[in-house]
């Protein structure tokens, strides 16, 4: 079980769920900056929407963050967040609070599961996850690529108003763009990235080379943010630039990966490499370790309640 000890009372699915997504949150407000740079990184190359745009270039994860910060200022960096964290309450919860429970329910409650139990888990809680929480990663997205620039019209202007905007101009399926390529993303990413922490961690206890302490959740942590992002990788280009893309741009998620095949060559499908495995190794490490210490809180917490009553 992901983050448990033997010896633990179980948290309830109420605690993993709450625990997941504030962890989630915690981990968006510190590696907020590099996801955003992914973006850029990312969806450069595509037809400049602005003349304004045109003599900026995106160098490298630091690089793309010195530009923003120069010509757009610090707050560009953090274009989203709103949405971003109201994704990871949806989605984390999900994908990661149910692993678990998912788990058990596949392995028919025996007290271990097969790595192939495990990804199917990952992958269904992913999918779940998505399905739910597309809308949010559509408008995160999209402010993130958004340029705020004099004389570059802005798409939207707050969280809320991108929402309607979707809605109104593109419809319900607009808000669930690239649906079914951030389904495959997030499969990956979840099934990978649960399943090579709960590997890495159970080899460690398992050859007694840590506890199960801090070091052991950053450890297994960024083994899995590095495998993870090598996966899905290809995946995540093509759901940025889908998803980003204007009404007609594509014709679908595989005629975005065949454009960039074509015309930008297959190097293309790791723009953005760097930043993705900063910020999800980063992102691994302060999730899973806060997770862990967001469980044993709330387990506390409701143990000394129920002791009290």
């Amino acid at each position: 079980m992901v983050g448990m000890k033997p010896s633990d009372t179980p948290p309830t699915l109420g605690v993993k769920l709450l625990s997941a997504g504030s962890a989630a949150c915690i981990a968006d407000l510190v590696t907020f900056p590099l996801d955003t740079a992914k973006v850029r990184l990312q969806i450069q190359g595509e037809k400049v929407a602005s003349e304004a745009t045109k003599g900026i270039r995106y160098r490298g994860v630091f690089g793309t963050i010195s530009t923003m910060i120069r010509t757009e200022g610090p707050r560009s960096l953090y274009n989203g967040l709103v949405a971003g964290l109201q994704r990871q309450m949806c989605f984390a919860s999900i994908r990661i609070g149910f692993y678990d429970n998912v788990k058990n329910f596949y392995a028919g409650g025996a007290d271990t599961a097969n790595i192939g139990i495990r990804i199917l888990a990952g992958c269904t809680t992913g999918a779940m996850a998505v399905s739910f929480a597309q809308p949010t990663d559509v408008v995160k997205v999209r402010f993130q690529a958004q340029v705020n620039l004099i004389g570059v019209a802005r798409r939207y202007t707050g969280t809320m108003q991108a929402y309607k905007h979707i809605f109104n101009h593109e419809g319900i399926r607009g808000l669930w763009k690239g649906c079914l390529p951030n389904i495959t993303r997030n499969a990956l990413v979840n099934c990978t990235e649960l399943v090579t922490y709960d590997l890495i961690k159970e080899a460690i206890l398992r050859h007694n080379l840590l506890s199960d302490n801090l070091p052991c959740h950053f450890a297994s942590a960024f083994g899995a943010g590095f495998v993870t992002t090598c996966i899905a990788s290809p995946v995540d280009v093509v759901k940025t630039r889908y998803m980003n893309s204007p009404p007609g741009q594509y014709k679908s998620a595989i005629n975005c990966a065949w454009t960039m095949a074509t015309k930008e060559g297959p190097t293309a499908f790791y723009k953005g490499f760097v930043p993705s495995f900063l910020r999800l190794g980063s992102w691994n490490v302060v999730m899973f370790v806060s997770f862990e210490q967001l469980k044993r809180i709330m387990m506390v917490g409701k143990q000394k309640m129920e002791d009290k009553s």
